[in-house]
């Protein structure tokens, strides 16, 4: 019997309450919940060697619904997945930072409309890239605006990365061989674009310099420790690291088991990436956003602030869509084909309902090594899904993850 069948047969009277479900209402859920389909479609994946393992979880406001761990924690190893596995999971650690600027800005120490520059003298005096010329030495222009906190949390700051950006490769090599040229510019005017890219790092030194505090002392005291969230943070113990799960490259169709990392000595983190975590962590955090900002009597922000991370918040600019420069690292990445994308200030807003179940107006985002979160506060409903491999959206890992998406919802559908 997998997780499926024992979490669920004892929360359902949970989701009941949390979803406003009567008790013959509920009998869909249940009979699902007994049948183990969650569980089916995740161990035939994991079978079928579509990834190697695979920990999937999802909740209400109020109650876990699902929690479910297959496969090993790296191929030929004795070890398997568990619900506490401990996931490098990269790009997911922006949630974080934009729920930490946003408690500052609560706060009155930051501001979303001033020059972020009068809290980060380095981000004064932008430089926009306009092109190069016959020698290849790139052409700059002062920016016309400054940079903003809203435009940092938005990714519409100008900021680019070399993954989905060849003209960030290309600058930064040119500044290298260039003294005399600025270490960064941007890659297009603040506010006319969007584009993915370090604009989260900077926001995570904002957060520093207007707490005072380093941005992993931060999370610990603002959220994580509050949340109960222990198995998260920039580094992570013997212990933890006796729980970790490898990451696997796709290697001509092949999954390759890498060896773990060496921990790392750095004191200096960033709020963009290079974070580690667990499903039941993770989805701690995605649970007090959907209930509001708080849960379990700890605050992390207010309602009102929590609705402006899931609004648009870029207008009809597109979000979403990436053209990978390394097909190693990444492949293209476009998760709603044919819907309207926009970002909000913590992920990225689906305004048209998905193909998988979630309803418009949801938040989603990722990290580099296939791990995912989505907010569906329509549904009242959130759900996080960890993998390790290696292009990040592999089209296997995704088919994984939409699998289970449906799964889920099929389960809060016939409820």
């Amino acid at each position: 019997m997998g997780q499926l069948n024992r979490r669920e047969l004892m929360a359902h009277a949970a989701v009941m309450a949390a979803a406003g479900l009567s008790a013959a209402h509920a009998a869909p859920l249940r009979a699902l919940a007994a049948s183990g389909e969650v569980d089916a479609v995740l161990k035939a994946k994991v079978e079928a060697g579509e990834v190697p393992g695979v920990v999937a979880m999802a909740a209400t406001a109020r109650a876990t619904i699902y929690e479910g761990a297959f496969g090993p924690r790296a191929l030929g190893a004795p070890a398997t997945m568990s619900v506490d596995t401990v996931f490098r999971i990269a790009s997911m650690v922006k949630l974080l930072t934009a729920v930490a600027a946003l408690q500052l800005v609560e706060q009155g120490k930051l501001k979303l409309d001033e020059p972020a520059a009068s809290i980060d003298p380095s981000l004064a005096d932008p430089q926009v890239l306009i092109g190069f010329d016959a020698k290849g030495v790139p052409q700059l222009r002062p920016a016309r605006r400054p940079i903003t906190l809203r435009n940092l949390l938005t990714h519409t700051s100008g900021f680019s990365y070399p993954l989905w950006d060849p003209n960030v490769g290309r600058y930064r090599k040119a500044a290298r061989a260039n003294a005399g040229l600025p270490r960064s510019a941007l890659m297009f005017e603040p506010d006319s674009k969007w584009a993915y890219g370090g604009s989260i790092d900077r926001v995570g030194r904002l957060v520093e310099i207007a707490s005072g505090s380093t941005i992993d002392r931060y999370f610990h005291d603002n959220i994580t420790h509050p949340l109960g969230m222990n198995d998260t943070g920039f580094t992570i113990t013997e212990t933890q690291r006796a729980r970790e799960a490898h990451l696997h490259v796709r290697d001509k169709g092949k999954l390759v088991p890498q060896p773990q990392e060496k921990p790392s000595a750095t004191k200096v983190f960033s709020g963009g990436g290079g974070i580690y975590s667990t499903a039941p962590d993770y989805l701690t955090l995605l649970q007090a956003l959907l209930n509001g900002g708080s849960l379990g009597g700890k605050t992390i922000l207010r309602p009102r602030t929590v609705e402006l991370m899931a609004a648009n918040q870029i207008g009809d600019l597109e979000a979403g869509v990436m053209k990978t420069t390394n097909p190693a690292i990444s492949a293209d990445v476009d998760f709603f084909p044919h819907r309207r994308l926009r970002w909000g200030f913590g992920g990225m807003i689906n305004l048209d309902a998905g193909a998988d179940g979630r309803k418009a107006g949801s938040m989603t985002w990722a990290g580099l090594y296939n791990t995912y979160y989505w907010i569906d506060p329509a549904a009242g409903l959130a759900g996080v899904i960890m993998m390790q491999v290696l292009p990040f959206a592999d089209p296997r890992s995704l088919g994984v993850y939409r699998a289970f998406e449906r799964a889920i919802y099929r389960a809060l559908n016939s409820a």
